[in-house]
């Protein structure tokens, strides 16, 4: 993974992601999808479904297709510096960006597969997702994504040189419904305990930006997935701004709580910073650092 250590003087572009979860035989189970490697952002790393949030989002007619009102939702994201429809956009956008690219459809009806199945088939045939929205009369399920945290990249990136203020939303992945990588954004996916993906980022097997690695750190804490949604509606959504620096020759991402982070309040469990080396970004105490 290459380290950018250059200032980017531009405003972070809104962007929402969904966290897709499930329980599994052995546990929590977390879908990550390997991006394209020729994508300008993060190519060749494991992500969560997501994408920017794009100007149609807002212009979607929100009273008949979602199915909380407003306030509510602009409730949940517990940001004071955004108004209403900008909060729904940002709910639209993830709920877009989740079916656009894992094919996961949370809207109201049944068989959900089957709907799902027929906003995918109107969307490949070239229309836009509002249309889709409007044509199948689907009104989205806002109440199954919960917002989790909200991650805005630093001034000075150590991945991309673009700037994100991503909200981070977790959700069930609907009874009967499949995810699957979209095979042009994406190019591979898979379902991990969050721990196994960790240890295989640990292995070198897969890439891993760092929200997602202190994100799965997280949710590694969680046996099942009532536990992840119980705890994201019991908290307000924490703000994570990392601050990176150099030290002895090595790029470190302090969080919240670091003696050299501006906030002091710790807001992930965890370590409070990533350092990069032997070509990862890792806890300076090991890998069970990451757990405790």
């Amino acid at each position: 993974m290459d380290l950018n250590h250059d200032t980017v003087n531009t405003p972070p572009r809104p962007a929402a992601t969904v966290v897709l979860l499930r329980d599994a035989p052995a546990g929590l189970e977390v879908f990550l999808m390997k991006r394209h490697g020729l994508s300008d952002v993060l190519g060749g790393a494991y992500v969560f479904p997501g994408g920017k949030v794009d100007a149609a989002d807002a212009e979607l007619d929100m009273a008949s297709h979602l199915d909380q009102p407003l306030p509510v939702l602009h409730a949940g994201l517990n940001e004071t510096d955004i108004d209403e429809r900008t909060a729904g956009a940002v709910y639209v956008a993830a709920l877009r960006e989740a079916f656009e690219e894992s094919g996961v459809l949370f809207a109201h009806g049944q068989p959900l597969q089957g709907i799902a199945d027929r906003a995918t088939a109107l969307l490949r045939s070239g229309q836009g997702f509002n249309a889709v929205l409007m044509q199948m009369a689907l009104r989205l399920q806002t109440t199954h994504v919960v917002p989790w945290s909200r991650w805005i990249t630093p001034l000075v990136p150590s991945v991309t040189n673009k700037r994100f203020d991503t909200r981070f939303f977790v959700a069930a992945v609907p009874t009967g419904q499949v995810a699957i990588h979209d095979n042009f954004e994406t190019t591979d996916s898979v379902w991990l305990r969050p721990r196994e993906a960790l240890r295989q980022y640990w292995a070198g097997d897969i890439e891993l930006a760092p929200p997602q690695i202190m994100s799965l750190a997280h949710l590694s804490r969680h046996p099942a997935v009532d536990s992840v949604l119980s705890a994201a509606r019991g908290r307000r959504p924490p703000v994570i701004q990392p601050e990176p620096f150099d030290h002895e020759g090595q790029r470190v991402i302090c969080y919240p709580g670091d003696a050299r982070h501006s906030v002091r309040e710790q807001a992930l469990p965890g370590p409070t910073r990533l350092s990069y080396r032997n070509k990862r970004f890792e806890p300076d105490a090991g890998f069970e650092a990451l757990f405790l």
